[in-house]
């Protein structure tokens, strides 16, 4: 039984020491090669194309979420979609109408919260 994993657990070993290699190489050609001309501009702490004013820890509204859970849901929708096409003549009409019955649930979420202003940005 034990035989049988060999070839993985050697596979594995190689790929861990290949992967640190290539790292180790890349360190050390960085250091010999690479260019180091640290100025102001290059060490200054960078967010969105200006100084950062105030602090990393404040609060954030929570529309920021609201789009955020609403872009993954709507993504996760497509997602679904693509594989469900693939299938699609496999699965007949059983798995047309359950697609069908997922859509109209994902459609009424999507309207109640165009209703509620959910989507809407002040």
């Amino acid at each position: 039984m034990l035989e049988n994993y060999l070839p993985v657990l050697i596979f594995m070993v190689v790929a861990l020491l290949f992967g640190c290699l290539l790292v180790g190489l890349g360190s050390l050609f960085s250091r010999l090669l690479g260019v180091n001309k640290p100025d102001a501009a290059k060490n200054a702490p960078f967010e969105c194309g200006f100084d950062a004013f105030e602090d990393a820890r404040m609060k954030f509204d929570v529309r920021f979420y609201l789009v955020a859970i609403l872009f993954i849901l709507f993504d996760l929708e497509i997602a679904f979609l693509f594989p469900w096409a693939v299938v699609l003549e496999d699965i007949s009409w059983f798995g047309f109408w359950s697609m069908m019955v997922f859509l109209a649930l994902l459609v009424v979420g999507f309207i109640y919260e165009w209703k509620k202003g959910a989507l809407e940005w002040e």
